[in-house]
């Protein structure tokens, strides 16, 4: 009679510890990485990052990460093809009124050092006249000329490479 009673408490013990959940049911899952609030199969790929504010000036698909502006061989005229760039930074400018920027004239390593240096500086005050018809104020607007100092081409490659303005943001 013992091992009748024990065996079927035995039995009722096993057969209580038996699951009997269903799998479809999926629990609530709260993400709370960048302040952001998603559940559990909401669309999270890809998407995350539109609440992150992104730097303009360093985002690799924005214009405003372009800072150099090429010159022809002995020329300080802005070409046609720099000027949306160019444009783009005159309107981030207007919009951030306390954000300075240093146009940086560079030129190649042919010619005198005073005449590269007079050069540099053309350079980078033709960047800044365009800034300044397009609205930008003087004083947001920092001019210098390395002339030569940064040039590291020794062909027409490297040359060309080398005559440029890069703008500066301040503080980067």
């Amino acid at each position: 009679m013992n091992k009748l009673l024990l065996s079927a408490l035995l039995v009722s013990l096993l057969s209580a510890c038996a699951s009997t959940g269903t799998p479809d049911q999926k629990a609530a899952v709260e993400d709370k990485s960048m302040g952001q609030k998603t559940t559990a199969g909401a669309g999270t790929s890809g998407t995350q990052q539109q609440g992150m504010a992104v730097n303009p000036l360093t985002d690799p698909n924005n214009i405003l990460s372009k800072r150099s502006v090429y010159f022809d061989y002995d020329s300080s005229s802005v070409n046609n093809e720099y000027k949306p760039m160019i444009e783009a930074h005159a309107k981030y400018l207007n919009q951030n009124g306390n954000t300075k920027v240093t146009v940086q004239g560079n030129t190649d390593e042919r010619g005198s050092r005073e005449y590269n240096i007079a050069l540099g500086q053309r350079r980078a005050e033709s960047v800044k006249k365009v800034m300044n018809v397009l609205g930008v104020s003087d004083k947001q607007i920092e001019t210098v000329s390395f002339g030569e100092e940064k040039a590291t081409g020794h062909d027409e490659g490297g040359w060309k490479n080398d005559r440029r303005a890069d703008i500066v943001y301040q503080g980067e």
